[in-house]
């Protein structure tokens, strides 16, 4: 089989995937569609233990609203449920999911998640059948077309986006400039050493456990992986923490570092698109 017969099989079968997962989707019948997503209150949280280990994230208490009896269900976050709670604090909302007709197979997000039309798949088939269709360009006219291919599109949806891009790093500005400051305290360090499996080689992870009191008085304990001087040592050290007033979870120890990355960002956002339509350019020359 020659390279021109494979692409053609390879865009053959993923479309083929693609077809069948929109498919799935009108009839409602993938894995999102079927996924019952609920609202869940946080209604206790445990300081993780000094010396601890991060896996499971800050220990809490939910609890949610059973659709099916309309009962009060409580769980915990042991074990591997989805995304790792990070910050916590009581009162806080999370999401809660399940497999319809598997309520013991919750799992967590970070905020409650609207329902899912599961296209997930057949979108990345289909992105699976342009980059097979530019090799085949490629392969048949020449490399000049994977950089038209490959740079052409890519460079229009970054300037699509770019406005976006803009308007986000200006709100996230805006939220870091009406911060409130607190002052708070490392209260554990937690490490996690593992083995890579390759070359033997062993890595540690060092997690220190913030905890803080927001003005109106509520209690938050949070991962802080960031801006951090000396985190292995941090235990017992005070700090002071910039937060949303809406929204503790979105907290940082540096606010001027905070600003510094939002503005690289969108610098790195414009510099992609320059080099990609760069890129069209050069491909459009040597044809």
């Amino acid at each position: 089989m020659g390279w021109d017969d494979f692409l053609v099989l390879w865009c053959a079968v993923w479309g083929m995937v693609a077809l069948v997962g929109y498919g799935r989707s009108l009839a409602g019948v993938t894995k999102a569609q079927r996924t019952v997503r609920l609202t869940g209150r946080i209604e206790r949280v445990r300081e993780p233990r000094h010396g601890g280990s991060r896996t499971g994230g800050i220990p809490v208490v939910v609890s949610y609203s059973d659709p099916a009896s309309g009962q009060e269900v409580i769980v915990t976050n042991d074990g591997e449920r989805g995304e790792t709670i990070t910050v916590a604090w009581v009162g806080r909302t999370i999401g809660v999911s399940h497999p319809r007709g598997r309520p013991h197979a919750y799992r967590f997000s970070h905020v409650p998640e609207e329902p899912s039309s599961g296209l997930g798949l057949p979108n990345s088939a289909v992105f699976l059948v342009y980059a097979g269709l530019v090799v085949l360009a490629a392969v048949d006219g020449g490399w000049p077309w994977a950089l038209i291919g490959f740079g052409g599109p890519w460079a229009v949806l970054g300037a699509v986006h770019l406005p976006g891009a803009v308007r986000d790093k200006n709100d996230r500005l805006g939220r870091l400039a009406a911060m409130d400051t607190v002052r708070g305290r490392v209260v554990a360090v937690l490490k996690d050493v593992g083995v890579d499996q390759d070359d033997g080689h062993t890595w540690t992870t060092i997690t220190p456990v913030v905890s803080f009191t927001t003005r109106e008085g509520t209690a938050v304990t949070a991962h802080c992986t960031s801006h951090l001087p000396d985190p292995a040592g941090a235990y017992g050290r005070d700090v002071t923490v910039h937060h949303t007033p809406a929204d503790p979870a979105e907290f940082t120890l540096d606010r001027a570092a905070e600003n510094r990355s939002e503005k690289q960002e969108v610098a790195l956002h414009v510099m992609m698109i320059v080099v990609l339509a760069a890129t069209v350019v050069v491909g459009v020359a040597l044809l």
